[in-house]
């Protein structure tokens, strides 16, 4: 069991136990008509040979590789459909389709035909538009991005260090994370990307070009820069300049048309027994992937522009640009290209991008040095939001299948497609230990991921999904929190080089450096170390010793209100109890609404991005609302005490009841719950 989940089950029975409060049923919505898993027979179809590459190596070709694992995970992680393409640089292609692509229609998948909503991979679109107008001189990556907007800017807050337009297609523009409320569940109009850049610009939290941070509103604002300097609307652009030219004629960029509505695939996360329709896809930040839907087909065809030097779209020199470390967290790992992020799996780079959006979860990945690139995505979040890990297995697994499993200094040599072979992962590398043989002491401790928010509730996500890092004997290092497989809990590592760390029987890296950890199959995040006063573990003591302390105060109020009616009242004192019995209700009804809305990994993703629900805004009123009574039930105490209102066991009582609610509040406030 998690921490989370411990906390959510804590929390629940102290509410319960105060105020006999029983959680409503889940809310209405459009359930499905039946489990949706499917049974992952191929629904789709196999252009030529399929590729030639993979063939030759162990346990067969792809094909083998898809039939063999994708219904497995339709099966165990509960998700309805999916569809896959694999393409090779010299035309050969392999389509197929697994599960439904509509449960309630029994609609099977379809990879020529069924569109999916791409999220974040609709970003490489981004990437591509912007090298076109750095191609043609319009745009200069290294230019200040205020340069070309007009009807707002960007703020100068670190003056002389401007954003630029490689900062955006990079993650290191400082930007914080903001995605609360920016999602929708219609169609946006073609003219609202800049209007709502305008409106919800975030602040810049730390100096351009020193950190990769995974940055929605910096992609968006690239887009717009296209819009800026073409005078087309983002998606009208990229229709023309780029899907025309690659026959992608089952993709767009605007709402869904003829051509893409009647065969989209509808997105699901499970709920009991059944499958939930999802909405939730939609949004003004186009470039970043809202509303945009592609078919498997057409994003192979995308992914051999790629491996072929652009194609008919860029340049070649822009095509390798995209496919070359810009920015990296720590030098000893990979790094992100152009929007691209560089992963290493047998010693072999990779250039992958991942997306999700509520209901729709999918991979893109290339392998330069075998010409062969790799797209999935699914039309469900899975339990446990597991369809997002689902696509990194696959990816995995057909790397592995392309390299027969070998590091690339056992490897064939490589062209300069792939910049050369990436480091290899050492077999048996050297113990390396500080004096007194523990060289890990200096990194234990708590990690925050930079992707955490400094301006909304989503913030409070800071308190469960912390990195921890402890100490070995050996000089090895456990961490918890760091596992993109819901299935791990704790990864072991060896260390292989001063600050380097590698996974034990994996094939991650983490690497520290200046307070901070970087991690190797994720460089657009990095985690910060925590003083010991802003421990997750310490603040969820605090509230869970909060929380039961102001119940206990709560239960033994009636009683202490009967023995104060039998002793000499005082006159204050009435007022006193009333508003600790008021400030009591506030703090249980907000941890009713926030285990209400947390409940639901998957349908909390929803909520948060579309920003519809009112508990979001009812629980920053509450506590704010609690917050206001604490400050007086802190004046109550000490007059209390020094008019000598009640018996000692009432003033203990009360005493404990204002510290109680001092800090649910103040950890409330701390994690972004107050507005």
């Amino acid at each position: 069991m998690t921490s989370r989940e411990r906390i959510l089950i804590l929390v629940a029975a102290v509410v319960a136990a105060v105020l006999c409060v029983v959680t409503p049923a889940a809310a209405d919505g459009r359930t499905s008509a039946g489990t949706g898993t499917g049974t992952g027979t191929s629904a789709g179809t196999r252009t030529g040979t399929g590729t030639g590459t993979a063939s030759a190596r162990q346990g067969g070709g792809p094909a083998a590789l898809l039939d063999e694992l994708v219904p497995k995970q339709l099966a165990e992680y509960r998700i309805p459909g999916a569809s896959v393409v694999v393409v090779q640089r010299d035309g050969r292609t392999l389509t197929k389709g697994y599960g439904l692509a509509d449960v309630e229609r029994g609609v099977r998948s379809d990879p020529r035909r069924t569109g999916y909503f791409m999220a974040s991979d609709a970003k490489l679109f981004t990437a591509v538009a912007v090298l076109q107008q750095v191609e043609k001189g319009k745009l200069s990556l290294n230019a200040d991005v205020n340069r070309y907007l007009t009807t707002f800017k960007i703020k100068d807050s670190y003056p002389g260090r401007p954003v630029t337009v490689r900062h955006l297609l990079t993650h290191t523009a400082g930007f914080d994370t903001s995605i609360l409320g920016r999602g929708g569940t219609a169609p946006e109009p073609s003219d609202a990307l800049g209007a709502s850049l305008a409106e919800h610009q975030p602040s810049r939290v730390r100096p351009p070009g020193e950190v990769a941070s995974y940055d929605n509103y910096g992609v968006a604002l690239a887009g717009h820069l296209v819009e800026r300097v073409t005078g087309t609307p983002f998606a009208t652009y990229v229709d023309r300049a780029i899907l025309e030219p690659l026959g992608m004629t089952r993709t767009t960029f605007a709402r869904p048309d003829a051509r893409t509505a009647d065969s989209l695939a509808r997105g699901y996360r499970p709920d009991g027994g059944r499958q939930r329709a999802e909405d939730g896809q939609y949004g003004a930040w186009t470039p970043t992937g809202a509303g945009a839907v592609t078919t498997a087909a057409d994003m192979g065809r995308l992914m051999r522009a790629l491996l072929t030097d652009g194609g008919p779209v860029l340049s070649r020199a822009s095509t390798r640009a995209m496919l070359h470390r810009q920015f990296a967290n720590d030098p000893r790992l990979p790094g992100i290209g152009y929007v691209l992020e560089e992963r290493v799996r047998n010693g072999h780079r990779l250039w992958v991008k991942d997306g999700d959006l509520p209901g729709f979860h999918g991979n893109l990945a290339l392998l330069p040095a075998f010409g062969v690139g790799v797209y999935v995505v699914y039309n469900g979040d899975g339990k446990d939001g597991s369809a997002s890990y689902a696509g990194q297995e696959l990816v995995n697994r057909m790397a592995d299948r392309l390299t027969g499993g070998k590091n690339a200094a056992d490897a064939p040599s490589t062209t300069d497609r792939d910049e050369g072979p990436a480091e290899a992962t050492p077999a048996a590398p050297a113990r390396l230990t500080r004096p007194g043989g523990n060289g890990a002491s200096p990194y234990a401790g708590y990690y925050r991921t930079t992707r955490t928010s400094a301006s909304d509730l989503t913030r409070v996500a800071a308190l469960t999904s912390s990195v921890h890092v402890s100490a070995g004997t050996d000089g090895g290092l456990t961490t918890t929190g760091l596992a993109r497989d819901p299935r791990v809990g704790e990864q072991h590592w060896m260390p292989v080089a001063p600050g380097v760390f590698q996974e034990r029987g994996g094939q991650d890296r983490i690497a520290f450096r200046d307070g901070r950890l970087a991690l190797a199959s994720d460089p657009t995040q990095m985690f910060e170390k925590l003083p010991w006063y802003q421990s997750p573990a310490l603040h969820q003591q605090a509230l869970l010793g909060g929380l039961a302390l102001l119940g206990a105060a709560v239960l033994l109020l009636p009683l202490v209100a009967y023995v104060r009616r039998r002793k000499a009242k005082a006159p204050g004192g009435r007022v006193a109890w009333a508003l600790a019995w008021v400030t009591g209700a506030l703090l249980a009804t907000a941890t009713v609404c926030f285990v209400r809305l947390t409940g639901d990994g998957n349908a909390l993703n929803r909520t948060v991005l579309v920003g519809d629900s009112p508990l979001l805004t009812l629980i920053p009123r509450l506590i704010a609302a609690a917050a206001a009574a604490t400050a007086l039930l802190a004046v109550c105490t000490v007059v209390a005490w020094r008019r000598h209102w009640w018996p000692v066991a009432g003033r203990l009582v009360f005493t404990g009841h204002t510290l109680a609610a001092a800090v649910v509040v103040g950890l409330g406030a701390a994690y972004g719950l107050m507005p």
